[in-house]
């Protein structure tokens, strides 16, 4: 870890959950890096959501961690948060997570005079909003962190556009060049729970209709070893339907992707967020979630998404709870053809 001497104030900024919780820190991130210059900030997040910062500010650092090893328990954590303490100099932390872990660390910083403003998760709000004793929307995920930083005396400025705004896309030997008139849609049909999965099958009919039109190449977003199944079944021997769980990849390949795709279909994951970061627009298929409960992607219109006007919906916030009904008729109950209009018009501008 390295030291500097020339940043006024150092600022732990702790998100440790998941992907698309730690990808909607940047919008609010970048933007207050930017805006307080003489600021050094300290990302601590997992290992793999730390390789997702590229195109970052100069005064922004980003230490990945393994809390389940490197830092286990009560004791692991306390000596994490003195390991930042001395290393960097911390003099104020931003708690964008609000959970046991960050709770414990940002204890032991502030029983040591260090100033700790720590995410509203308004859990009052959330449960009112999936109990349906309440149509208030949560707050947006993106304005709670930035409340953060307003609290702890920062510069927070709401004008994040893109990564590489300005500047070239990142390359990537396994990104296609892209043909005049051809249109790209990224389709990325997972999430962590089933209550946020439009059925594969019906995944499927889309992605046929998208094909047979002669311009449109389909590239299908996933990773691990179902996925990859799951994909090259939808995939076939369709040309110009292309699976990018066949190839092995990382964040750089994924934004060089994005930024020549002309819209990504997607669920309420972390996929929507990192179409977000890339300024691409979204059709986002939402289940048993809803834009309601705060997790829309940065910069993306809810009237663009797709989601049916149910008594039930929202019943959860994260997409966990079981159907009540047992099968998922919030997502099953869309049809495909719906799906693919939605699509075109959208990238037809019609």
């Amino acid at each position: 870890m390295a030291k500097s001497d020339h940043c006024s104030r150092n600022v732990l900024v702790i998100r440790l959950s998941a992907l698309g919780d730690v990808a909607m820190t940047i919008p609010v991130l970048y933007p207050v890096c930017r805006a307080n210059p003489d600021t050094r900030f300290v990302m601590l997040t997992k290992k793999w959501p730390a390789s997702m910062f590229h195109d970052r500010p100069e005064n922004l650092m980003v230490v990945g961690i393994d809390v389940k090893t490197e830092y286990k328990g009560v004791v692991g954590l306390m000596r994490l948060a003195s390991q930042l303490r001395r290393e960097y100099h911390i003099d104020a932390v931003a708690d964008l997570h609000n959970v046991l872990r960050a709770r414990i660390m940002s204890l032991f910083l502030r029983l040591r005079g260090i100033p700790v403003v720590h995410l509203d998760k308004q859990r009052a709000q959330r449960r009112a909003l999936v109990n349906h004793k309440s149509e208030e929307p949560v707050t947006p995920t993106v304005e709670r962190y930035r409340e953060v930083f307003l609290k702890l005396g920062l510069n927070a400025p709401d004008d994040f556009t893109r990564l590489y705004d300005g500047k070239p896309l990142p390359v990537s030997s396994i990104v296609l060049d892209k043909e005049p008139g051809q249109r790209w849609v990224a389709i990325s049909p997972f999430s962590a729970h089933e209550g946020k999965v439009y059925p594969m099958e019906q995944m499927a009919q889309v992605v046929e209709q998208l094909n047979q039109r002669e311009n449109y190449w389909i590239f299908l977003m996933g990773g691990g070893k179902d996925e990859k199944i799951a994909l090259r079944k939808i995939a076939g021997k369709r040309k110009r339907v292309i699976s990018m769980a066949e190839v092995k990849h990382g964040f750089i390949d994924e934004y060089a992707l994005l930024g020549k795709c002309d819209l990504m279909v997607t669920m309420d994951s972390a996929n929507m967020h990192l179409a977000s970061l890339m300024g691409l627009k979204t059709v986002t298929i939402w289940g048993a979630t809803a834009p309601a409960c705060g997790f829309l992607g940065y910069g993306q219109d809810a009237g663009d998404d797709i989601q049916l006007d149910m008594a039930c919906r929202p019943c959860s916030i994260y997409g966990e709870r079981e159907c009540r009904y047992g099968d998922y008729r919030c997502l099953k109950n869309i049809p495909p053809d719906e799906v693919v209009k939605r699509v075109i018009a959208t990238i037809e501008g019609k």
